[in-house]
């Protein structure tokens, strides 16, 4: 940078610096310009009072014309509640007066681990209430102590008004079922509801308590769930805060715990619908805080009710369906999915399956725990087949296996690894024998492990069952325990667990066994570097099924260890000398008739004749 530079740039700043000192405001304009500031405030300050006392001159307004046009009700504000009680065997309901609402429900025919009632809604800490239109001023039932009237053991009617002029609430418990149906009418009230309001607003919400030993199990199988009318059950998610605005009309929602449900089900379907759902911490003895918010039709002439349904009862496969029927004969809405059994090939197979098997062998009145050990050995008995095939496929290629070492001796070169491979493959086909023959047999078998794994947890016939050691087949066991949760494990340890894994690590031995005897070359030392990470599963395993239900853990025992004994059986009764001869037998039939090769084989036919015909051309 050169002289005359950095004496232009000295020249620009200082005429920079003189304008700005040169345009400053002098002392008196800064004073004049703080006093209009001054009075700018005190304008804008005087400017709310006037519009704050505009605002309190309209809410009196409203008031006033609220109470002089709701005169009908408003003794009714200041009035105490009072309790009733309905009960029909199945569910014991507790009502208030005030708010004409459902403060608590319980179920006398179930306990919780505490050894008391299951409570489903509980007083305090869970609401149902409604809001309609009135011509001054809302009515939100949760202002007014209504009148209880006809009253049964199983009925109430819930009224606020007059003879002349009411709002009625009516709640009947239905003999024989967990519904309680709700019926709200208006009678001669024109002169206070809106006329052109066609919809009423319900707000209800709820803390689910918890109800078994297994919190984190438990909060895992709990959620709101909801149906709208194009079918679909959705859900909100279980392991954190959820919120959502449905657009679509809903046909019912529910407050769900792992065993228990709290259905609302409108005749016609909900509209504006807003749920959200917030976990609890463990150790408050809650799972979740449920809120839905929702309208409804309503019709403020009174010539037609607005009715409601409410399923109170354990979600149980086969209550669940009839009560279907019970609320609602011309339509199918499906409460039964409420006990999820899996995506739907899985679905399919626990409801012909799995479930009709587990519903015959319950008939017989046995423990739940010789139940399992029965359902375990009647699926056992239904794949082996295919389990059978699997061994046989593995077996054929571990007597091939010298044959298969002669050419990983024959072609030593990795260049030369396409031509050991489609050797290796036209080998086998001259044997008849298939490197995939193994993998299906036991993929055919995935859907029903699976299928298990939905269905055992959400058994409620096991809720409470005791087997050996285990106080509940549906929540862990926890024949060793401690007062601190320790990281990964918790406070207890699940035997059944522990006997799970250690199975599981035997079978991952004995697969990775028999797999071993049938490789060679590279593919069997790469096996045994995999080894290693196979038996890590088992460990995981362990990790995350100590919370699981000790009749999952049971049954996964069960099956694995009848899996070793099968395994067992299987190789004490195929002769490897008399299988092989066999194949010599196949491939001397079909030497003059060598099968096309197909698949993988033919793939990599067509790839080593390509690989072949490039080198060629490469040569030449």
């Amino acid at each position: 940078m050169d002289k005359n530079t950095i004496t232009g740039f000295a020249l620009i700043a200082l005429v920079l610096i003189g304008f700005g000192w040169y345009s400053q405001p002098s002392a008196e304009e800064v004073a004049q310009e703080r006093e209009q500031m001054r009075q700018d405030s005190i304008m804008r300050a005087q400017k709310q009072q006037l519009e704050q006392r505009e605002e309190e001159r309209k809410t009196l307004e409203l008031l006033a014309k609220s109470q002089d046009s709701t005169s009908l009700f408003f003794e009714a504000r200041n009035r105490a509640g009072e309790e009733v009680v309905l009960s029909n065997g199945l569910v014991d309901l507790t009502l208030n007066t005030k708010g004409g609402s459902i403060q608590s429900a319980d179920l006398p025919q179930y306990r919780n681990q505490q050894k008391e009632n299951v409570h489903l809604l509980r007083k305090g800490l869970s609401a149902l209430s409604y809001t309609l239109t009135g011509k001054g001023d809302n009515i939100d039932t949760r202002d007014y102590t209504f009148q209880a009237i006809n009253r049964t053991d199983s009925t109430v009617t819930m009224r606020l008004g007059n003879e002349a002029s009411h709002l009625d609430i009516c709640y009947s418990l239905l003999p024989n079922s967990y519904v309680v149906k709700i019926g709200i009418q208006a009678h001669g009230m024109g002169a206070v509801l809106h006329p052109s309001a066609r919809s009423l607003n319900i707000d209800w919400h709820s803390t689910a308590a918890q109800q078994e030993k297994g919190f984190s199990f438990e909060q895992q199988y709990s959620a709101l769930t909801y149906k709208d009318t194009n079918g679909d059950t959705e859900k909100l998610s279980e392991g954190k805060e959820d919120s959502e605005d449905v657009d679509v009309p809903v046909q019912w929602v529910v407050f769900k715990n792992q065993f228990f449900s709290c259905a609302l089900i409108a005749q016609d379907s909900f509209s504006k619908a807003t749920f959200k759902s917030t976990p609890c911490q463990k150790g408050t003895g809650d799972l979740k805080q449920y809120v839905a918010t929702m309208d409804c039709a309503f019709d403020p002439s009174g010539a037609k009710a607005t009715e409601l349904s409410l399923y109170l009862g354990p979600n149980d496969f086969h209550i669940l369906k009839e009560h279907d029927d019970i609320i609602a004969a011309d339509k199918d809405l499906e409460l039964e999915d409420l006990v999820y059994l899996g995506w739907p090939i899985v679905r399919i197979i626990n409801r012909w399956f799995i479930m009709p098997l587990f519903d015959f062998l319950t008939g017989f009145g046995m423990n739940m725990g010789i139940v399992l050990l029965l359902l375990t050995v009647i699926v056992k008995a239904a794949v082996y087949p295919t389990t059978r095939k699997s061994y046989l496929s593995g077996a054929r290629m571990r007597v091939l296996k010298p044959k298969v070492d002669a050419l990983s001796a024959k072609y030593p070169r990795q260049e030369d690894a396409m031509k050991k491979q489609a050797e290796m493959m036209q080998l086998y086909r001259e044997y008849g024998v298939s490197p995939m023959g193994g993998c299906l047999p036991m993929l055919m078998q995935m859907p029903i492990w699976i299928a298990l794994f939905n269905f055992v947890p959400n058994a409620i016939e096991l809720r409470g069952e005791s087997f050996l050691w285990a106080d509940d087949l549906s929540a862990y066991d926890s024949l060793l325990s401690w007062n601190t949760d320790l990281w990964l494990i918790g406070d207890h340890l699940s035997i059944f667990c522990l006997l799970f894994c250690a199975t599981n690590i035997i079978n991952t031995w004995i697969s990775m066994r028999q797999q071993q005897n049938q490789m060679s070359g590279e593919q069997a030392q790469q096996m045994k570097m995999m080894q290693y990470m196979m038996y890590i599963m088992p460990l995981m395993f362990f990790f995350m099924f100590n919370n699981y239900s000790s009749g999952l853990c049971y049954y996964y025992f069960l099956s694995g260890f009848t899996s070793i004994l099968i395994m067992w059986f299987l190789r004490k009764t195929t002769d490897d000398k008399k299988l092989l001869a066999r194949l010599e037998e196949y491939r001397a039939k079909h030497r003059n008739d060598p099968k096309k090769p197909g698949g993988m084989a033919a793939r990599l036919e067509a790839l080593q004749k390509q690989m072949e015909e490039q080198q060629k051309r490469n040569n030449r």
